[in-house]
């Protein structure tokens, strides 16, 4: 039995955030330091985006609000929140953006009713409430009151994957389930002035998004484009630990972003791979590739099956048609353009992602799932490999199927 992704859909907060003035409005804030000032320019410059959006509307230079909580446009002077200030916008903000994915998903997915969902699964790191996003979808969208929910909080960058995996588990288990998957993410909440270096890449990569799908053995209507879900592994690299992390403060939640990451994916990230194709009888065959336990031992996992060795005479690129990786940021994308030797049309939906939306944490990777399959040369049968990356340092990996109703 298939199991199948339809429905993607994505939404983003109206207030657009222009990356050179948000870049000059931070080097522009009292008690930097001057190294910290140059990281900032740099930081901002060398990240790979334009834009991004966020849901605090007065984040903008013509905004003229008289008791101002996160942005005194009249000074030019960020402020700092308290993280019951920040929390109580995500609130408000985040269940919005949390109903209207839901909503576009259903809206996308006729043969599909409010009535027919049976799960929820919910994804978000940047905010807490309860009753949660998951209640509100049930009550806003007028699903079922006895609809299962489940919340997949605090979990980082890479937190829609294991959601994804959730949602076919269920299928698995029910043939007749439906599941509704969202994320919400409001990271633009918990930006900050600082000369701490991590904090500043943070400030300069993230942003404000949220996207929906529906997974189920329903096949896709005529015209339609859907992924099968076929295999998702989970890989802890060996180090990284406190390199990516995410903590609560008392101004906002606390990330820490080192510029050791994309070292860290370049090392590692082919090993990360190797488990999810090795269970992969095609791809095996296709990269003829020796399969042994080398891989699995180096990272430390438990040898229960053979993993494949990623030293193929044929590349990836030309066995995997479309690669979702999760834009954390320009150089862990270089870093993995190169490292698996893609060609550059092949990363160019995350790069394009990054390039208008920024870093909007676990959200993200379904911007690009999505881009790819509204790309007009994605046909059926293609292969998506998806990878997001988060804290600890987690590597969550997926092998998807292009399918056209």
């Amino acid at each position: 039995m298939a199991v199948i992704l339809r429905a993607l859909q994505t939404v983003v907060p109206p207030t657009i955030l222009i990356q050179e003035q948000v870049r000059d409005i931070f080097a522009a804030q009292p008690g930097l330091s001057r190294l910290a000032g140059r990281l900032v320019n740099t930081s901002f410059n060398v990240s790979g985006i334009e834009t991004r959006h966020t849901v605090i509307d007065e984040l903008t230079l013509d905004n003229d609000s008289a008791e101002p909580q996160f942005f005194d446009a009249r000074q030019q002077l960020l402020l700092m929140p308290s993280t019951r200030v920040r929390n109580e916008l995500y609130i408000t903000e985040g269940t919005k953006l949390f109903v209207e994915a839901g909503r576009r998903a259903l809206a996308s997915c006729p043969d599909i009713r409010p009535e027919d969902i049976t799960h929820v699964v919910t994804v978000s790191c940047t905010g807490f409430y309860a009753p949660g996003p998951d209640y509100m979808l049930v009550r806003e969208l007028g699903l079922k009151a006895s609809t299962q929910r489940y919340h997949l909080g605090f979990m980082g960058c890479y937190a829609s994957m294991p959601a994804l995996r959730t949602a076919k588990q269920f299928v698995q288990a029910d043939p007749n389930a439906v599941v509704l998957v969202v994320s919400a993410e409001l990271c633009s909440l918990h930006l900050r002035t600082s000369s701490d270096p991590d904090t500043i890449i943070a400030s300069s990569l993230f942003s404000d998004g949220a996207a929906a799908g529906i997974v189920s053995s329903r096949a896709p209507l005529p015209g339609e484009k859907a992924l099968g879900l076929d295999l998702f592994e989970t890989v802890i690299t060996p180090v990284g630990e406190g390199d990516m992390a995410w903590k609560i403060g008392d101004e906002g939640f606390e990330m820490t972003l080192s510029t050791y990451v994309p070292h860290i994916i370049d090392e590692h990230i082919e090993s990360a791979l190797a488990p999810l194709f090795a269970r992969d009888v095609s791809i095996t065959a296709q990269l003829n590739a020796p399969v042994h336990a080398d891989a699995a031992s180096a990272i430390g996992t438990p040898v229960a099956s053979p993993v494949l060795t990623l030293a193929p005479p044929a590349s990836l690129s030309s066995v995997i048609e479309h690669w979702a990786i999760h834009p954390g940021g320009r150089s862990i994308l270089d870093k993995t353009e190169a490292k698996l030797e893609l060609r550059p049309d092949q990363l160019l939906p995350s790069r394009e992602t990054l390039r208008t939306n920024g870093n909007m944490s676990s959200a993200t990777i379904l911007f690009v799932m999505k881009a790819i399959l509204d790309g007009p040369a994605t046909a059926d049968g293609e292969r998506v490999c998806t990878m997001a990356f988060g804290p600890g340092l987690t590597v969550e990996s997926g092998l998807m199927t292009v399918i056209e109703g």
